[in-house]
This record gives structure tokens, sequence and C-alpha cells, in this order.
């Protein structure tokens, strides 16, 4: 202290001096919990590892536009497709742990720790589960030019000409994939598994011929069901959707055994700061209550189900090691 500055003189330029530090350290660390609990303070990118077009697209479409409505904040829907979901999950496992990169997975990357032995991320280490978005029935669906008839014509096509018939998938290691070959497994036939980028670009070709059939998610195929450019034969498992109730369902086809469902779900990248995981699941919460939501979940036969990250989390495991069991019984390799 200067001998002609008084003690009031000093204490004020104390704390003037004070003020000036924290502003300066506030600046050069603008992921504070201060800033976190702003989120989301810029737009948010959801990265889809599939072409657009797929049953992906069909819940983030909705949910970014609803997001962005609810919040004034928007978010970006940014489809990086390829190696049957795996390419975008490798990019999103390294993409900035702050909450403005999240992945929208689906139950293909539980299948994909079976059938890469090489994957570059562990879908249960380097991601945070944070909510299960919806859970969709699988469903056969055929191009009605070149499969005619119901499940038992189609059935009996299939069986008469082992090899002829073909099915589309988004890729080696898919949900779609798996569901066509547990399906030759359990019915007894042999159809040519035909794999494509995506479920999108499968879903084109068999709406335009070059494909006879697809194991798809009930997510993508509705708006095409609807307009009568594809048929549905059956959905999985043991009841009928109520989206589609004139469909039968596999029990009822003589195949108990049979049931798939494609399920999609919102990660954040390792070391996203527990408060803005919170934040994000919150926002993922207030969405799944808005009626605009539930009609688009609706509309593709879909359930929003209502699990905690945790369990989330621990669903996924399960998965991982119930596709595990899947991928030895039916010896499914990448083509």
């Amino acid at each position: 202290m200067d001998i002609s500055e008084s003690p009031h003189d000093a204490q004020r330029r104390h704390w003037l001096q004070a003020g000036a530090a924290a502003a300066l350290a506030l600046a050069g660390a603008p992921m504070t919990a201060l800033a976190q609990a702003r989120w989301p303070a810029k737009p948010v990118t959801v990265m889809v590892p599939f072409p657009a077009g797929g049953g992906t697209d069909a819940f983030a479409r909705p949910m970014s536009a609803q997001f962005s409505k609810l919040t004034g904040t928007q978010m970006v829907i940014d489809n990086k497709g390829g190696a049957g979901g795996t390419l975008g999950a490798s990019l999103a496992s390294r993409a900035a742990p702050d909450g403005y990169t999240l992945f929208m997975g689906a139950v293909h990357h539980a299948i994909a720790p079976s059938m890469y032995p090489k994957l570059d991320y562990n879908i249960e280490t380097d991601f945070i589960p944070l909510a299960l978005l919806a859970n969709v029935p699988q469903v056969l669906v055929v191009n009605p030019k070149n499969v005619t008839g119901d499940f038992a014509a189609f059935l009996a096509q299939v069986k008469a000409k082992p090899g002829q018939f073909n099915y589309g998938s988004a890729g080696g290691g898919t949900s779609h994939h798996l569901a066509g070959e547990l399906f030759k497994q359990q019915s007894k036939t042999f159809i040519t598994h035909i794999p494509y980028r995506g479920a999108g670009p499968a879903l084109q070709d068999l709406i335009g011929g070059s494909v006879d059939m697809m194991f798809d998610g009930l997510g993508s195929s509705a708006q095409h069901i609807k307009g009568g450019r594809i048929k549905a034969l059956m959905v999985s498992g043991a009841k009928r959707n109520a989206a589609f109730p004139d469909v039968p369902c596999a029990a009822e086809l003589g195949l108990p055994d049979y049931t798939v469902t494609t399920w999609y779900g919102l990660w954040a990248p390792k070391g996203t700061p527990a408060d803005v995981q919170a934040r994000i699941v919150e926002e993922v919460r207030r969405l799944g209550a808005q009626d605009e939501i539930k009609t688009a979940w609706a509309g593709n036969g879909a359930e929003f189900p209502n699990l905690t990250p945790k369990q989330f989390g621990a669903f996924v495991s399960a998965e991982v090691k119930r596709w595990a069991a899947v991928v030895k019984a039916a010896g499914a390799k990448l083509d």
C-alpha cells in the first residue's frame, strides 16, 4: 500500500483487482458450470449414422423440429452413413464432450460389436446413455409387383425358388440383416442378402423393384405402406401393431419365436459434464410429452419408452449380449 493511500482506498483497490481477475478467468473458461447451465446456448448437432430417409430419420427429424420450437435453439441433423452405422458412431465418439454434438444410434449399435471385431469405439464405454427414444417392431415388407399374395403365398414362392428372391438391408450386421437371417433360420427358407449403405437407399430400391423384400423398422416403412408403394406381410412378435391392425403378427403365422424390434436411442460422448447431461435428459422428457411427438411416434407404430439413463444403459448392455447370441447361432458374417 502506498503511504499516501488511505485504508479505505486500499480496500477499494483490492476489490477492483479481484473483480478484474474474476472477469478474466470467466472469459478464459466459457465451459464453467454457469455456462453449462445455459445449455443450449448454441445450435445442437445430432449425428445420425445412416443416410437421410431411413428409420432413424423418421424420429430424428420430428425430434429436431420440436426441440427447436421448445428451446428456440436449432437442432441440426447430420447424416453420416456407412459401415452399418459404425462410421458415424466412430465420428461421434470423438466429438467434443460439451453437449453440442449428440449421437442418435439404434439397435444396430448393439449388434455391431459381434459383427465388427475391430471397432475403434465401444458403445458401452465411449458414450453416455441419455434416453431410449423409440421402440418399433420390425415388419416384413415386399414390392407387390415382385412378390404377390399374402404371407402364405409369399412363403410358398420363396420355398419353391430358393435363392431367387432377395432382401435389402441397411448394411451387413444391422438389424435388417439379422432379422432376415433369423427369418431364414426359423422359416427354413433361403433368400439372398443385398446390403446397402443405410435403410433409406435399400427402401428406395425396394420401392423401385430392384429388391424383392426387406425386414425393416416400421418407422421408415410406414408412410410407404400407407401409400401402397410397398406391402406389409407380417410384423414381428406376438401381437399386431395398433397403427397397422390388418397386418398379421409372426406368432399368428406360425413363427412364435420371431421377435425383432428396432429401437433408437440418444447418447453423448464420454466426458460430457453431468449437469449438461441432466439438461439434455430434461429436454428429451419435455419432447416426449408433446402432442406432435406422440402423433409422429404413433403414426410410425412406435412407443416412447420412459427409461432413466441408467436403465437405458442396462438395456443396451443386455441387447449387446442378446445379439451376440443371435449372430453366433446364425453364423452371420459381413458380406
